[in-house]
């Protein structure tokens, strides 16, 4: 481990984004004294945790460097701010896995949009964090490379697929994160690790770059321990992309400056289909008090109806796979990735590389996403699909001509136990029961931190609004959180 210098002495806290911002640019602590910083935290914390996957120091500390170099003389967004970065995000000539056998050594020669304009804006990308097998998962125990712990039980799931990106958050390991959102995969991870998880509206973040799981759903999210460093990081990777067709040609708003307005007079929705059967009733108790903690604030608060939430899991679960069929068809063993050297002829070899290279989730998705896009089959199951998927988003329209936003749980259940769901496929898809609808309606959702159970495990109150509407997400979270500081036990670690 690194010898702890005057590390304490300058209070190297991880956790504020503006804080290490202001004091680069500043010239009161550099870049690489922070990049040091996080280095250090990771040779602490990381053997127990199990957040990376890659991890470059050499590299980290260059980088660092050059941003001190860069901000003398000019102040940069995000000056020597260090980030994780989830490993199904495109890092050009750093390892991006997936979390999987099949991508174990491939380096990409590109940088996605998002890592190019955190790197612009001055931030140090400290590695590569871990996750579900191309982010297919609610635990990030299906990787193929490690086994992700949560800092406030190491016993229990950090949540999926983004487990990694959350951890190094509520770790101060770094103070934001980058992960991606298929159907909650940034959201319940927040939850389960008392941070928040932006899931931004689709096309609101370029997914250049971004490895695909299903092109209709994926997005990048940010990760931080506050609104206002949620808003920073989302400022900076917002935007139209020549390079993604279905980027929007939005002007981004000043994220910053919603956070300042008041939440008073705000009519918030409470959809009845959340509070239904499957929901841990500790759970339950802790999210009506975040309510009723909101409505004191001045909001206004009815119950609204999401009729079609009940298809919602099933709807993803035939959408999504449907989507990777196609999506990873193209990890075939030729042209990269892993390819079996035992083979007799081009078919064998293609069957034995892909039943090797990937996981036992993955494979199950790829057959029943390939089932339901057959011949015969397509109009029965994916075509339907999509008529309920417009059904959903139909709800969310229906509901916000009455309130500004909804209120409801990310997840079911705190975090379980390692193991506990693994041999249940289904157990587990219905963790993510709370979180799908808003990525099938495409529009943006946060989980915040709400309090914790009588075991010490963190529940997250989500919000969800209308397109494009992210700012007021974050004015929300801002008020709630300024007004109901959520305290805890300390994280582990």
């Amino acid at each position: 481990m690194r010898a702890r210098t005057d590390w304490n002495e300058k209070n190297m806290n991880l956790k504020d984004a503006h804080r290490i911002r202001d004091t680069v640019n500043s010239g009161e602590i550099s870049a690489k004294e922070w990049a040091d910083a996080a280095l250090e935290r990771i040779d602490a914390v990381d053997s127990d945790l199990g957040v990376f996957l890659t991890v470059e120091p050499e590299s980290v500390r260059r980088r660092a460097e050059a941003v001190d170099r860069a901000v003398k003389g000019k102040s940069l967004p995000l000056a020597g701010v260090p980030v994780t970065v989830k490993d199904n995000i495109s890092t050009r000539h750093l390892r991006t896995t997936c979390g999987s056998k099949i991508l174990e050594n491939y380096i990409p020669p590109y940088n996605a949009t998002a890592i190019d304009l955190l790197e612009k804006a001055g931030a140090v990308v400290v590695g590569k964090a871990n996750c579900d097998e191309f982010a297919m998962g609610s635990s990030t125990e299906n990787s193929a490379l490690r086994v992700t712990r949560n800092p406030y039980d190491p016993e229990r799931v950090p949540g999926g697929s983004s487990g990694g990106s959350a951890v190094a958050v509520a770790a101060a390991i770094t103070p934001v994160a980058l992960g991606s959102e298929t159907g909650g995969s940034v959201r319940q991870p927040a939850s389960f690790c008392s941070v928040l998880g932006l899931k931004p509206t689709y096309g609101r973040v370029s997914r250049y770059g971004l490895v695909a799981f299903a092109s209709s759903l994926d997005c990048i999210a940010p990760i931080a321990n506050s609104p206002k460093d949620i808003a920073l990081l989302l400022s900076v990777i917002a935007g139209r992309d020549d390079h993604d067709a279905t980027s929007a040609p939005f002007e981004v708003p000043d994220y910053m400056l919603e956070l300042q307005q008041s939440v008073r007079g705000m009519k918030l929705g409470v959809p009845r289909e959340f509070f239904g059967e499957g929901l841990d009733p500790e759970v339950q108790a802790i999210i009506e008090a975040g309510i009723r903690n909101a409505e004191s604030l001045g909001c206004e608060v009815q119950e609204v109806s999401l009729p079609h939430t009940k298809y919602a899991v099933s709807d993803y679960y035939i959408i999504a796979p449907a989507e990777a069929s196609s999506n990873l068809a193209r990890y075939d063993g030729v042209k990269y990735g892993y390819r079996s050297a035992e083979h007799d002829d081009l078919i064998d070899m293609y069957r034995k590389s892909r039943s090797r290279g990937f996981g036992p989730e993955v494979k199950r998705r790829i057959m029943l996403g390939t089932y339901a896009l057959s011949s015969g089959y397509y109009d029965a199951y994916y075509g339907r699909a999509m008529k309920v998927r417009t059904l959903i988003k139909r709800d969310y329209d229906k509901a916000f001509e009455k309130v500004d936003a909804l209120l409801s749980p990310v997840s079911p259940t705190p975090a379980f136990k390692i193991g506990e769901k693994t041999s249940d496929p289904l157990a587990m898809y219905l963790s993510d029961i709370y979180t799908v609808t808003a990525n099938l309606a495409g529009i943006p959702a946060l989980s915040l931190p709400c309090g914790f159970t009588k075991q010490g495990l963190p529940v997250g109150l989500q919000i969800l609004t209308k397109q494009f509407q992210e700012g007021t997400l974050l004015r929300l979270a801002e008020g709630y959180m300024n007004a109901f500081p959520v305290s805890g036990p300390p994280i582990k670690y």
